[in-house]
């Protein structure tokens, strides 16, 4: 079951701006990596997966999005939603 855990963000943003050493909490705690992707450089991705608002965390199985998150992610709140799919 392949994980893929994507984090929405854009340059400037001030949620994005806390929500990055969270994800790097996470990361460790977990032994995952959380790709960090520039919103404006993936137009594609905000009309596939409907982005809105940065930062945007999508936890992705097998291809398909589990979870959806706008806006910042409490520690805790983020490793339970990833823990589910480990």
């Amino acid at each position: 079951m392949p994980v893929r855990i994507l984090c929405y963000y854009q340059e400037g943003c001030m949620g994005c701006m806390e929500q990055e050493p969270i994800n790097r909490q996470v990361e460790n705690e977990l032994g995952v990596t959380i790709e960090e992707m520039d919103a404006l450089e993936h137009p594609d991705d905000i009309a596939a997966y409907g982005l809105k608002v940065t930062p945007t965390i999508l936890v992705i199985v097998d291809g398909a999005v589990r979870e959806h998150f706008e806006g910042v992610m409490h520690r805790e709140t983020l490793e339970n939603a990833i823990k589910k799919y480990l």
